[in-house]
């Protein structure tokens, strides 16, 4: 076995770690089933030291992979595992979208509280008394139990794993609904949100992760892009609602129990669900992983095979680096380690981004900004339908075409987009009411805008977080992704009437909210990579680089871009992107 520094094929990366005797590998041949199965059989297939030497056997198309899946079924079949009561047996192309349907419906019950809870302001805080200071805390109790939410999420996720940690937030999203919906009393409606708000924080952290870990590498991007496909719709949804019961006699307690319904259906959809395979993985539960990817995969194909061989590997080697560390806790890595390091710095910037450009503080308060510009309480609700629309319709385009632009073009192209319609949301307010139709025309126009390119945007909050991390920190990644999304979410909801005031309408819009979009759009030119169409463990290679490597890639990156702008070399930049493969080994 050679040993010293070689420069990976994968994104020119340096590994500080014994290589492969690359030789022999090159004087690998093709063997034939039972050959295979021989090997299999004598216990003489090659051990494969890490993940780097799994990818150059993808690519040499070596017999290996098919030696791991003869090995596979054989324990498989030894293992007696009999089948639940909850097992569906259908084709796994089908169970893949049903699993990202059931497990995306946490994004609809995320976005029906911020819709159904801006419905609701119209008529409960006369109903329950609230002072200004007390419906701040009640909008924002939510993101603040979600906080609560996301700092359950790692040990939910290590000990419980992906499946039932959702199923959990799912019960504790019910329980916080019908406190809602019954409540009496300022204490009584604001310990609904906050339980309502931990069960949402639990999920919103553990769905995109459960969906990346799940689905194929090239729909890994508009596959969890549907979880803020869903968030949008359930925004949407929540703004139908507030319009079928606002005439009806207590309509705020029928507005914020309606997500019983979808809670319910979430609930009972997971049970059918089976467990991440990473995760399983993850655990040293090697049969079982396999017997899940069989399920939702299958292995018929080259890629999955090929893909369940590279994550065997990765997920040894990640455990064997972390037995290594004695006397030391997994998350310290976020410190330590360069790759985990840039991870977690680059997915919460992402995340930071998405929040503080003040989304959740229109969404929350839609309505009453509205009533500002000029619409009355009914026109408001009704109204608001229209910023949710935006936001629907502005995530179906991420759905269809992130994984074909990639993540980083996506960002750049979306930020500036929502930038201007915070310009005119702003614009709207210096408009004076004697010009109602002018003002009312000028803050839809904004909010359109931006609510359509912020809903294309708001698919990388997920999807980032959800891909960057190694598979063994990927829960504590999670967490910290997760909390700062909704901390954020809290600070911004919170503070709103506080920071409108001080700041002016126009100044916060524009001054606070997009003094930051812009800052954003200079960070992610120099600092984001490209991560689409890639496995999750060939992202580990993409963070290995150095972060000034990344920036002058980016730079020169962004140097040939404004080159074919300006000399009108629209197909080179818009259509001809580079085509996905079909399997790891055409890297």
């Amino acid at each position: 076995m050679s040993t010293g520094r070689r420069m990976s094929e994968y994104d020119g990366v340096w590994l500080e770690k014994e290589a492969p005797d690359y030789e022999a590998m090159d004087k690998r041949r093709e063997m034939s089933i039972v050959e295979i199965q021989e090997a299999v059989r004598n216990g003489s297939v090659p051990k494969i030291t890490g993940e780097l030497e799994a990818f150059e056997i993808a690519k040499a198309g070596g017999w290996e992979i098919d030696a791991l899946m003869s090995q596979m079924e054989m324990e498989l079949a030894q293992s007696g595992h009999k089948n639940s009561m909850f097992h569906l047996n259908i084709k796994p192309t089908h169970f893949t979208y049903l699993l990202v349907a059931f497990a995306s419906m946490g994004g609809l019950l995320s976005g029906l509280d911020q819709s159904l809870i801006s419905g609701a302001n119209l008529y409960m805080p006369f109903s329950l008394h609230l002072n200004t200071q007390q419906l701040s805390l009640v909008n924002s109790g939510m993101p603040l139990g979600a906080v609560a939410g996301a700092l359950l999420l790692s040990p939910a996720n290590e000990y419980l794993g992906r499946r039932m940690a959702i199923i959990w937030a799912c019960i504790l999203y019910t329980i916080g609904a019908a406190l809602e919906a019954g409540a009496t009393s300022y204490g009584m409606i604001l310990a609904g949100r906050l339980i309502l708000g931990v069960g949402v924080g639990l999920e919103g952290g553990t769905v995109p992760v459960y969906v990346a870990e799940t689905v194929a590498r090239r729909q890994r991007g508009n596959l969890v892009s549907l979880y803020q496909f869903n968030i949008a719709l359930g925004e949407v949804f929540g703004y139908v609602v507030a319009a079928i019961f606002l005439n009806v006699d207590g309509n705020w307690r029928y507005i914020l129990g309606s997500s019983l319904v979808f809670s319910t259906i979430m609930l009972i959809g997971m049970l059918f669900l089976p467990e991440s395979p990473r995760f399983l993985m993850h655990k040293g539960r090697v049969v079982e992983a396999y017997r899940v990817w069989k399920q939702i995969r299958g292995v018929d194909t080259l890629e999955s095979r090929e893909e369940f061989f590279v994550m065997r590997s990765s997920v040894h080697e990640e455990e064997a680096e972390v037995g290594k560390k004695k006397n030391r806790y997994a998350w310290m890595d976020f410190f330590t380690v360069a790759r985990c390091r840039r991870a977690v710095i680059y997915a919460n910037i992402m995340v930071f981004l998405g929040q503080f450009t003040g989304v959740n503080a229109i969404m929350y308060y839609m309505s009453i900004l509205m009533s500002q510009v000029g619409f009355d309480a009914a026109r408001a609700n009704y109204m608001s339908l229209v910023g949710g629309g935006a936001l629907l319709l502005g995530t179906i385009p991420a759905i269809f075409l992130m994984e074909t632009c990639g993540r980083r073009f996506w960002a750049i192209a979306m930020l500036p987009g929502f930038l201007v319609g915070l310009i005119l949301i702003g614009c709207s307010y210096l408009i004076p009411l004697t010009n109602l139709p002018g003002a009312e025309g000028v803050y839809l126009t904004g909010l359109i805008l931006y609510m359509g390119f912020f809903g294309s945007y708001a698919c990388l909050t997920w999807v980032i977080p959800a891909e960057s991390y190694p598979t063994y920190l990927r829960s504590y990644g999670m967490t910290t992704s997760d909390a700062v999304l909704f901390l954020c979410s809290f600070a911004v909801t919170y503070n709103f009437a506080a920071m409108e005031a001080a700041f002016t309408r126009l100044g916060l819009t524009l001054g606070f909210y997009g003094g930051i979009a812009v800052i954003g759009e200079i960070y992610q030119i120099l600092f984001m990579p490209e991560t689409k169409d890639k496995t999750l463990e060939e992202i580990d290679l993409i963070f290995a680089k150095p972060t000034s490597q990344l920036v002058r890639e980016n730079i020169a990156s962004s140097k040939q871009t404004m080159s074919d702008l300006c000399h009108l070399r629209f197909r080179k930049v818009f259509v001809e992107q580079t085509p996905r493969r079909k399997s790891i080994s055409q890297a």
